[in-house]
């Protein structure tokens, strides 16, 4: 039997997140139900189909009543909306949660919305791969990686309990953030990556003497990673630019200082300063390994969450 246990978890949004989560749910048995919401009829049959779910609904509000825990999987400019929607239906002393990379404007979009007799608990699974979908979720994905939960001031400590439970429940570590801070600290391990990723690839393909068949028949593995992040959701990336705004300015303000000195070194034939970035980033690179956040292979780790989606 788990340590926690839900009688009714309502997932809304049933993309990577939202299914991975059904799946792990069902596999540790966190809930005696598990409804499942999304705005598509198309997704919603499938979800069906592929049985991650126990009732299935499109309509949200439907879907959390009565539930002790909901959890919002929608890209994060849509959060307000979903929020409002659901706000009626909501049993108290419900949890609510969302996987959001952004927490600020999630925060400033729901907590209005949502009535003051439920426990709203910011939260967000660092964990991902650049599929979308229902077919896409497996029920490892949480397995070691980090979810950052962003508790507003005067968060139920009980609740809160519960929420960081279920998480590590379904194989996650858990820590805790100001949500200004997790924004910024996100901007920089996450969305500026995804960001060079997507202007790299977008460079390549308009090359206007390099063909989209020499990109794709001669591209070495470092472009084939950059491929990786640039295959990611365009709604979700597209929301996530949207809203969290500064941060990411901020960042990519930083990488263009740093990468105008890069240039310098490069055409002043600084070897030194090059070597000397080279060995840094290194080692950084091997600090996340050492720190169990990625294992010590050139696919980045990936074989491993291929094999076990074979439908993707």
């Amino acid at each position: 039997m788990s340590k926690i246990h839900f009688d009714k978890i309502a997932l809304i949004g049933i993309g990577l997140i939202g299914s991975s989560l059904a799946r792990v749910i069902k596999r540790e048995g966190l809930a005696g139900q598990i409804v499942i919401s999304t705005r598509s009829e198309k997704t919603l049959e499938r979800a069906k189909a592929l049985g991650l779910g126990d009732s299935y609904t499109l309509d949200s509000a439907e879907a959390v009543k009565d539930a002790d825990l909901v959890v919002i999987s929608v890209p994060v400019g849509s959060s307000g909306e979903v929020a409002r929607h659901i706000a009626g239906s909501l049993k108290p002393g419900a949890i609510v949660t969302d996987v959001g990379s952004t927490k600020g404007s999630v925060i400033a979009q729901m907590q209005p919305e949502l009535p003051s007799n439920v426990h709203f608990i910011p939260g967000h699974p660092l964990a991902g791969t650049e599929y979308s979908g229902p077919d896409a979720g497996f029920a490892e994905l949480f397995s070691n990686r980090w979810c950052i939960l962003t508790p507003l001031d005067g968060t139920d400590t009980d609740a809160l309990d519960r929420l960081t439970k279920f998480w590590e429940a379904c194989g996650s570590r858990l820590d805790t953030m100001d949500p200004v801070h997790h924004d910024r600290v996100l901007a920089i391990v996450s969305h500026l990556p995804h960001i060079i990723a997507y202007n790299i690839v977008g460079t390549a393909s308009d090359l206007e003497e390099v063909t989209n068949s020499e990109v794709i028949k001669y591209s070495a593995s470092g472009f084939r990673d950059f491929t990786r992040l640039a295959a990611s959701d365009p709604t979700m990336w597209r929301d996530v630019c949207l809203h969290n705004k500064e941060a990411i300015l901020e960042m990519l303000a930083r990488f263009s200082e740093d990468l105008a000195s890069l240039q310098r070194s490069i055409r002043w034939g600084d070897g030194d300063a090059l070597f000397s970035l080279f060995t840094r980033t290194r080692a950084v690179r091997r600090g996340i390994i050492d720190a169990g956040q990625e294992v010590d292979a050139p696919d980045f780790g990936r074989q491993k969450a291929t094999q076990a989606t074979p439908s993707q």
